[in-house]
């Protein structure tokens, strides 16, 4: 599991999506995320705007598994 680190309260699963290289531009997110299976904590979620914390689990189908920590 490879751990992204943010120096933010939190990070938007778009913006995550990104710095984590799953996608090159923000802008391929809302794309990306009609196409791939997203889970965070362990249930699916496909919003680009939901709030990723340091703590949580995010696991990308085809790019791998992340954990969000506090730099």
């Amino acid at each position: 599991m490879k751990e992204i680190g943010i120096d933010t309260e939190y990070i938007a699963l778009g913006q995550f999506l990104k710095l984590s290289d799953c996608i090159s531009t923000g802008g391929q997110a809302k794309f990306f995320l009609q196409e791939a299976v997203v889970h965070i904590n362990g249930e699916p979620d496909n919003r680009r705007g939901r709030k990723l914390y340091p703590g949580d689990k995010v696991e990308v189908e085809g790019c791998g598994a992340f954990i969000v920590t506090a730099k």
